[in-house]
């Protein structure tokens, strides 16, 4: 049945309904997402960005560090310590997300690894169960490990019975990570894991994006924080490697 002049108007008037309040909710996303600090945006220069992810390149690479962004997070705002990895030879991926929601495709690292590349992945707050949630169901034939920061494995990311090595840093005036949920689920994890805590850090410092509304505020710069980042995932990479 052909639609009434009266019933097309209503059907165009509710598609460009939809289309302005699907502009309005990118608009608003885009207002939320935390962006990169002067410091980040200096140390992603050293960086190549492409389409799907952003590649801190290193001299003779001993292992690739697969990275998925906390939400609403710019990837660029991971350059400081992305960067003082690649120094220290290791190559760091931050892989891009639509809407900067590791969430909306949590298989995004598939986009990312050669074929023959041996790589850790890892992940903060969010993306850090994302990323759990990719290892658990990844080929461990090139996987060699899992870190998380400021994040916890789910039931859909669960390594308890996987024999990879994992890292797991909190920061002890960390706002943000539900407490009660991440020892509730240590239990998806391997009894092995390392887990270490960042006296003074808090949620943001694990990045370089300023405040996180929820956070507590940090006492120690996040200079020092990035730094600790560093050294703790580079001492890591090293026992891997």
């Amino acid at each position: 049945m052909t639609p009434t002049p009266k019933r097309k108007r209503y059907l165009w008037g509710c598609l460009l309904t939809l289309a302005v309040l699907i502009g309005l909710a990118g608009i608003t996303l885009h207002v939320k997402t935390y962006q990169p600090t002067a410091s980040a945006n200096q140390a992603s220069q050293a960086a190549t960005v492409s389409k799907n992810v952003t590649t801190f390149k290193a001299k003779n690479s001993k292992l690739t560090v697969v990275f998925y962004p906390g939400g609403l997070v710019e990837p660029a705002s991971y350059s400081n310590w992305a960067s003082q990895l690649a120094q220290a030879g290791y190559t760091v991926k931050i892989v891009h997300f639509p809407l900067n929601l590791a969430v909306l495709a949590p298989n995004q690292a598939k986009k990312v690894v050669g074929p023959h590349e041996q790589y850790v992945i890892g992940g903060h707050s969010l993306g850090g169960a994302m990323a759990t949630r990719y290892a658990a169901q990844a080929d461990k034939k090139n996987l060699k490990g899992v870190f998380l920061l400021a994040a916890y494995a789910d039931q859909k990311g669960r390594l308890d019975h996987s024999k990879l090595p994992v890292l797991l840093v909190t920061a002890s005036r960390d706002g943000v990570l539900n407490w009660s949920h991440y020892e509730a689920n240590k239990k998806y994890l391997p009894r092995d894991t390392t887990f270490t805590t960042i006296s003074g850090g808090n949620h943001g410092g694990f990045g370089s994006y300023g405040h996180q509304q929820g956070d507590k505020v940090a006492h120690i710069s996040n200079t020092t924080q990035q730094k600790q980042v560093a050294h703790l995932l580079i001492k890591w990479l090293k026992r891997i490697n």
